[in-house]
């Protein structure tokens, strides 16, 4: 009853100036990133509401030599039917994943990837999650396989495809001596299903008002 997202956020994506201006004039050729370390798995990435954050991600990879002018490119999305790992249901559909995962990893004789630390992340926050890559995107195929299955087999699935997949992180250490509140914290959602996105907009700077 509660399983679709029918509120529209604002996402950001960091990226170069190139692909910011790419998106505003072909809103309809979207990359999706497909990276084996990925947080949330394959998809287009956004920070929800966080134009700062998403602008600090791009000033990284600068810095890192990925990226040369670094730029922020909005969204209005509307998330669907989302594996929301801030819900309890989710958490506990991603955990009986993992272990008909491991189960297989296991009978192979095959050892699952790990999440890992990078050399410049001084806080150790696992910035490589190529655990929790795996195992949502076999979350995925595995979902896919039974609903082309039952489609195949009887017309219709009580399996859903999701959209989109959201996460709460909290990384870049804390904010002040102490505190439970981390300089780098913020919300993802990764958009699988492009219908998701109904736009792309530059962001713009506040004006002064009255």
């Amino acid at each position: 009853m509660y399983n679709e997202r029918p509120n529209f956020i604002l996402g950001f994506h960091g990226c170069d100036e190139s692909v910011c201006h790419s998106l505003l004039n072909s809103p309809s050729k979207i990359k999706t990133s497909k990276e084996v370390f990925d947080w949330l798995g394959h998809g287009m990435y956004f920070w929800e509401n966080n134009y700062d954050r998403a602008l600090m991600w791009a000033k990284d990879k600068k810095k890192r030599g990925t990226l040369k002018d670094p730029a922020v490119i909005g969204a209005v999305i509307q998330p669907g039917h989302c594996c929301d790992f801030t819900d309890t249901k989710y958490i506990e559909v991603i955990k009986a994943y993992y272990k008909l995962l491991a189960d297989k990893h296991d009978k192979a004789g095959v050892p699952l990837p790990v999440n890992k630390d990078v050399k410049h992340d001084i806080h150790k926050d696992q910035l490589k999650r190529e655990l929790d890559c795996t195992t949502i995107e076999f979350m995925h195929n595995e979902i896919l396989t039974q609903y082309n299955f039952d489609i195949k087999s009887k017309g219709y699935s009580e399996f859903q495809l999701f959209d989109s997949v959201k996460g709460v992180f909290t990384e870049g250490g804390p904010a002040f001596p102490g505190a439970g509140i981390y300089n780098k914290s913020h919300i993802q959602i990764c958009i699988r299903n492009s219908n998701c996105i109904k736009g792309f907009f530059l962001p713009r700077t506040k004006a002064t008002w009255p």
